[in-house]
């Protein structure tokens, strides 16, 4: 049966090598006069990537000032300091120069500058919504997230991590050049593809409606992602290889692979949310931690979703029955993550076992930023999030 859907992907993506350059005339023709340039690590400077994209502002007369510092797991002070140098500079335009953590913080920078009467913390506290948005370029150094053209950020505040989604942040252009993430560590490169294979796979197992059309795209999205991820793991430099992740990584989360299904599911990023915002993990790896005990947890509620993933995505046999697909799709992925690295416990994320008090803290925490409950493949409340985190320990 066919769902219904909304698709709206306003982002113009600007592909290929050395695409960078082309940093000062994109900003202009958005309207942009003075750039706020926000960036992660001084790698990022260190590297001349800084400073090659305030030359090609200089050439077309946009005034810049830069603000780096940003973490995994963004910060609501970076924030503050972001907006507060905006304001001095008369800052119309945010260019945003690095990964998933970065377009968040310039996201929420951009939220903050539309409404300056208002206090941001409120959009991620849920109570309110944005009526406008500055807007937002990237430079993408990093295939992850896919935030360079979702309509979602997440911060890190008081030992919480929340998210807030609008179309009103949705970048007005990417820059990608896959060279640009050559540079990046096995570890987070591995650690990126894994929330890329995630972000189809939480619109992937649901009990909505499907569309034939979405499910062979998300599926080939799927393998191709596990395939070029292996191809990174021993070959980091391969371009084809970068490309190819750096694509999908954008097309995983706009929106695309979840288009007629009726619904997502988001109980393991949301699961993951609560171990970044306790345990500062990285996002990726947080998420291959909790996936497979998820899976097993659920899986006999959305039966149909996983025998397809096993024999579809993983090309697995059907086995006597069902359930045995199902439980052989959920191996096979436990085993490719760990293959590429990836842990597939919290013992292995955090090197210790969580408490008890630490599993109960992690299902409070995640119910309360849930609302009470989250998930299509199966709604999940409180005490499933507690059986969760516990079936992961180790």
């Amino acid at each position: 049966m066919n769902g219904s859907f909304t698709y709206f992907t306003p982002t113009k993506v600007i592909f290929g090598k050395g695409t960078q350059m082309r940093t000062g005339e994109l900003v202009k023709s958005f309207g942009g006069t003075s750039v706020l340039i926000h960036y992660g690590s001084e790698r990022t400077r260190e590297t001349g990537l800084i400073s090659s994209i305030e030359q090609a502002l200089d050439q077309v007369g946009i005034l810049h000032v830069a603000l780096g510092g940003v973490v995994p797991n963004p910060r609501l002070e970076k924030v503050y300091e972001g907006i507060a140098l905006a304001k001095q500079h008369g800052v119309d335009f945010i260019l945003a120069v690095g990964g998933g953590s970065v377009i968040d913080s310039a996201k929420a920078i951009a939220y903050a500058l539309a409404e300056p009467e208002k206090d941001v913390k409120e959009l991620y506290e849920h109570t309110r919504i944005a009526a406008a948005c500055l807007p937002i370029g990237v430079v993408l150094t990093i295939a992850a997230s896919g935030s360079e053209m979702s309509s979602s950020s997440v911060l890190s505040y008081e030992d919480k991590k929340r998210s807030f989604g609008s179309d009103l942040c949705r970048p007005r252009f990417a820059i990608m050049n896959p060279e640009l993430t050559m540079t990046l560590p096995d570890y987070q490169t591995c650690a990126g593809c894994s929330d890329i294979l995630m972000h189809t796979m939480e619109r992937y197992f649901t009990n909505g409606s499907k569309m034939e059309i979405t499910d062979a795209i998300a599926e080939g999205l799927m393998q191709t992602v596990m395939h070029f991820t292996s191809v990174l793991h021993t070959d980091p430099y391969n371009y084809d290889a970068r490309a190819e992740v750096m694509w999908a990584g954008s097309l995983s989360h706009n929106g695309l692979t979840g288009c007629g299904n009726d619904g997502n599911d988001f109980a393991s990023h949301r699961l993951e949310h609560e171990l970044g915002a306790l345990y500062d993990v990285t996002h990726g790896a947080g998420l291959t931690a909790v996936w497979p005990s998820w899976a097993r947890y659920v899986y006999k509620n959305c039966l149909h979703r996983f025998v397809r993933f096993a024999t579809h995505v993983m090309n697995l046999p059907p086995e006597q029955t069902p359930e045995q697909t199902a439980i052989n799709g959920i191996a096979a992925m436990e085993a490719y993550f760990t293959s590429i690295g990836m842990p597939v416990t919290l013992k292995e994320l955090l090197g210790f076992v969580p408490s008890d008090a630490d599993i109960a803290l992690l299902a409070h925490n995640c119910a309360l930023s849930t609302g009470g409950h989250v998930g299509n493949a199966m709604v999940l409340y409180e005490q499933d999030f507690a059986n969760i985190y516990r079936m992961a320990r180790e």
